[in-house]
C-alpha cells in the first residue's frame, strides 16, 4: 500500500447556496488539491458524509474517479455503527477504481474492544479492498485501544489506521509494535511531522484542502531525515488550525477555501455557516500568513 503513503486528503463537499453539490467547485478542489496531495478520501467526516443521501455520496465518488487530474490514488468511506448495514454497504458500492476503504469505529453504541475487533473484523471479511480503520474517540464516544489495534493489524486485508485519539503514547505503543507493513497515519494535522517522526505513513488531512503544498513540503522533509526543516513547515500550519473547528468541521476550512476562489462555504445542516467572528478571524489569519488566491 505504498500508494497511500504520504498525504490523503478528506474532501470537503462544496455546496451552492441552494445546498445542492456544487460540482464545479469539487473539480475546482481536486484540481488545486493535486498540487501537493498524494491520495483521495472521498466521504470522511470532512466532507459531511453524515448528511448526504446514499444517491449523492455515490454521485461524489464516480465525479472524483472521472475528475482525478493526477489519477491519484481513491479511499473511501464507508462506515457506520450497524455493522451488518455496514457489511451490506461495501458489497454494494461500486469499488471499481478505489484503492482502500476507510472505516470509523462504531460510534454511540460504545461498544467493548471485543465488539470493536468483531465489528472491524466482518467489515474486512466483507471487503473486496484493504480496509483502513479511522479511530476518532472525540467522535465515537470510544477508543479503539493501541491492543485492539495490533490484534487487528493481523487481519487480512486490514492494512493501516488512521489515528485521531490525540494519544501520542498510544500511537507510539502502535508504531513500536506494529507489523511492518501495516500503516500508522495520522488524523491530526497538526500531528503530521511527528507521526512522521515516529515512522508513520503520513496523514488523512482536513487542511490539505486548503494548503496541500504544505503537506507535500512536511512529508519532502521528513523523506530526506530533514526534522527541522519538516517542523518549521508544520508550524506554519499552527495559528489556523485551531480556527478550523471552532465551529464544527469542515465551517472553517470551507471559508479558507472560498478566500482561496475554489468553492463556496456553504455547510448542510445541523453544521451552521461560520459566525461573522470567526469568518474574519480566520480572513485576517490568512492576511497575516500570506495566504492567497494562486
Amino acid at each position: 500500500m505504498k500508494k497511500l503513503e504520504g498525504t490523503g486528503v478528506a474532501l470537503v463537499t462544496p455546496f451552492n447556496k441552494k445546498k445542492e453539490i456544487d460540482f464545479q467547485g469539487l473539480e475546482n478542489l481536486l484540481i488545486h488539491t493535486a498540487k501537493g496531495v498524494d491520495y483521495y478520501v472521498v466521504m470522511g467526516t470532512t466532507g459531511e458524509s453524515t448528511t448526504l443521501s446514499q444517491n449523492e455520496k455515490l454521485a461524489v465518488l464516480d465525479f472524483v474517479k472521472k475528475h482525478n487530474p493526477k489519477k491519484l490514488p481513491i479511499v473511501y468511506g464507508i462506515g457506520g455503527n450497524n455493522t451488518q448495514q455496514v457489511v451490506e454497504l461495501i458489497k454494494q458500492a461500486p469499488l471499481k477504481g478505489v484503492d482502500a476503504v476507510l472505516s470509523v469505529s462504531p460510534y454511540y453504541n460504545k461498544p467493548s474492544q471485543e465488539g470493536i475487533f468483531q465489528h472491524f473484523k466482518a467489515i474486512a471479511a466483507a471487503s473486496p479492498l484493504p480496509v483502513i480503520l479511522y479511530n476518532v474517540p472525540g467522535r465515537t464516544a470510544s477508543n479503539i485501544t493501541a491492543s485492539t489495534t495490533l490484534r487487528l493489524a493481523a487481519v487480512p486485508k486490514i492494512v493501516a489506521v488512521k489515528e485521531a485519539s490525540g494519544n501520542l503514547e498510544q500511537c507510539m505503543n502502535i508504531a513500536s509494535k506494529k507489523p511492518k507493513d501495516f500503516m500508522l497515519i495520522s488524523g491530526d494535522d497538526l500531528l503530521t511531522h511527528s507521526f512522521y517522526a515516529m515512522g508513520g505513513a503520513g496523514v488523512i488531512s482536513v487542511l490539505a484542502n486548503a494548503f496541500p503544498q504544505v503537506f507535500q513540503s512536511i512529508k519532502d522533509y521528513n523523506t530526506k531525515g530533514d526534522f527541522k526543516k519538516g517542523a518549521l513547515e508544520q508550524f506554519k500550519l499552527l495559528d489556523i488550525n485551531g480556527p478550523m473547528y471552532e465551529e464544527g468541521n469542515p465551517v472553517g476550512v470551507k471559508i479558507v477555501l472560498r478566500e482561496l476562489g475554489i468553492c463556496e462555504e456553504h455547510t448542510r445542516l445541523p453544521l451552521a455557516s461560520a459566525s461573522k467572528s470567526l469568518q474574519k478571524r480566520i480572513i485576517e489569519l490568512m492576511k497575516t500568513l500570506n495566504i492567497k488566491k494562486g
